[in-house]
C-alpha cells in the first residue's frame, strides 16, 4: 500500500511527466500521432509558441500548466496551509517575470498578471476572463487536492475559491476542477480504490449547482461524466475507447483553446484513470496517444493515478529526465524537483494536521470543563 509520501510524489511526478510527454504532440490528431510515432512512449524535445519564441525545449521540459501548478504549490508550501485566491496572486506578483512568461505561460496569464499589478482584486480577475470553460484550473491545481488529502469537500471548496482568479463563478470549468480535486483528495486516503475515487467524482457532479438556478437547468456535468465512465466500462482497449470519444469531442481547430475545454479533458481523464485501473504509467501513455489536448489530458489522468498508486508506479527514468530538464529550464518560475515539490506540500499538509489536532485538544479540554 502506497504511503502518503508516495501518493504526493506520485501525483506531482505523473502530472509533470504527462505534461512534458504530451506537450510534444499537443493539438495533434490521433492519426498524426500514430503515423509519426506509432505509439508514443517516450519524452521528446518540442517547440511551443511558434512565432513568439525560437526555444526548442529539451526532452522532459514541462509546459505552461506545470508552471501554473508550481505557483499554486509555492503558495501552499509557504503558507503551510490551505490557500485563498489572494495567497496565489501574491506569489504571482512576487515571482513572475512577464518577459520569461512569454516562453512558459499562456498570453491570458500575462494579462491576468498585469491586471493584478494594476490593483484589481484577485476574486475579480476571473470575472474578466474571455475563456470561462478552459481546462486551466483543473489541469494545474493538484496541490489543492493534496493539501486537502482525505477531505474531498475541502478540496472542492478551495478549488472553486482559488479558481476564481482564472474564471468567473458561473463557469463550468470551476465545477469540473472542483470535482477533479475532490477525487485527488479521495485518492490520497490510505485505503482508496479506483472505485472509491470514481464514486467521489460522481458525488460532486451537482457541486454548486443550486436547485432552480440557471446552472441546474443547463447542467450537463452529470451526463458527460456518466457517459465517459460508461465508455470505460465498455472498453478494455484504451485506444478503442479513444476512437469512440471522437464521436463526442471533435473540431475546435478554429477556436481559441477549442481542444481544451474542461468538460472534455476531465471526463476523458477520469475514463482513462478507470480503464487503466489507476496505473500512472499506463494512464500517461494512453493520454498522450489520445490526440487533441494531450498534455492536459495526461496531467489529469496521470495525476489522479499517481495520487492513488504512488510514485513507484511512475518509471524512474522519466522522473529523472523531467527533474534534469527542470533544473536546466531558464524560464520556469521555480526550479524545485518533483520530490522537493511533493515533500514541501506534504510538510504543509502535516503542519496543518498538527494545528487541527491542537485545536481539537484545546476545544475538547474546554468543553470537558
Amino acid at each position: 500500500m502506497a504511503t502518503v509520501r508516495d501518493k504526493f510524489r506520485g501525483c506531482i511526478a505523473a502530472t509533470w511527466v504527462g505534461s512534458a510527454m504530451g506537450a510534444a504532440v499537443e493539438g495533434w490528431s490521433r492519426e498524426r500521432i500514430k503515423e509519426t510515432y506509432g505509439y508514443l512512449d517516450r519524452l521528446l524535445p518540442y517547440r511551443h509558441y511558434a512565432g513568439y519564441t525560437d526555444w526548442t525545449r529539451p526532452a522532459g521540459t514541462t509546459e505552461d500548466g506545470i508552471d501554473r501548478q508550481k505557483l499554486i504549490a509555492t503558495a501552499i508550501i509557504e503558507k503551510q496551509d490551505r490557500i485563498l485566491a489572494h495567497d496565489l496572486v501574491a506569489v504571482w506578483l512576487r515571482d513572475l517575470d512577464p518577459e520569461k512568461m512569454v516562453y512558459k505561460q499562456e498570453p491570458f496569464e500575462r494579462s491576468l498578471l498585469e491586471l493584478a499589478r494594476a490593483g484589481l482584486p484577485p476574486l475579480i480577475l476571473g470575472e474578466l476572463s474571455l475563456l470561462p470553460n478552459v481546462i486551466s484550473m483543473a489541469r494545474s491545481s493538484h496541490p489543492i487536492g493534496l493539501i486537502n488529502a482525505g477531505d474531498p469537500r475541502g478540496a472542492a471548496d478551495d478549488t472553486f475559491e482559488v479558481g476564481k482568479v482564472f474564471a468567473r463563478e458561473t463557469a463550468f470549468a470551476l465545477r469540473w476542477a472542483a470535482l477533479y480535486n475532490a477525487a485527488i483528495a479521495e485518492a490520497c486516503k490510505p485505503r482508496a480504490t479506483v472505485e472509491s475515487v470514481l464514486e467521489t467524482a460522481r458525488g460532486f457532479v451537482q457541486y454548486r449547482a443550486e436547485a432552480g438556478s440557471l446552472w441546474a437547468r443547463y447542467d450537463n456535468i452529470e451526463r458527460e461524466l456518466s457517459r465517459a465512465l460508461e465508455l470505460a466500462v465498455k472498453h478494455t482497449d484504451p485506444m478503442a475507447m479513444r476512437d469512440e470519444f471522437y464521436h463526442y469531442y471533435y473540431g475546435g481547430e478554429y477556436s481559441t483553446y477549442g481542444h481544451s475545454q474542461a468538460n472534455e479533458v476531465v471526463s476523458k481523464g477520469l475514463a482513462i484513470f478507470a480503464v487503466t485501473q489507476g496505473n500512472p504509467r499506463e494512464a500517461i501513455l494512453t493520454a498522450v496517444n489520445f490526440g487533441r489536448d494531450t498534455d492536459c489530458l495526461a496531467a489529469i489522468a496521470g495525476g489522479l493515478a499517481g495520487a492513488l498508486s504512488g510514485i513507484q508506479s511512475v518509471p524512474a527514468e522519466w522522473v529523472a529526465q523531467v527533474n534534469e530538464a527542470t533544473k536546466q529550464d531558464p524560464y520556469t518560475n521555480n526550479h524545485r524537483s518533483i520530490e522537493e515539490t511533493a515533500d514541501g506540500l506534504l510538510d504543509a499538509f502535516r503542519k496543518r494536521q498538527e494545528r487541527l489536532g491542537e485545536y481539537l485538544r484545546v476545544m475538547g479540554e474546554g468543553y470537558r470543563r
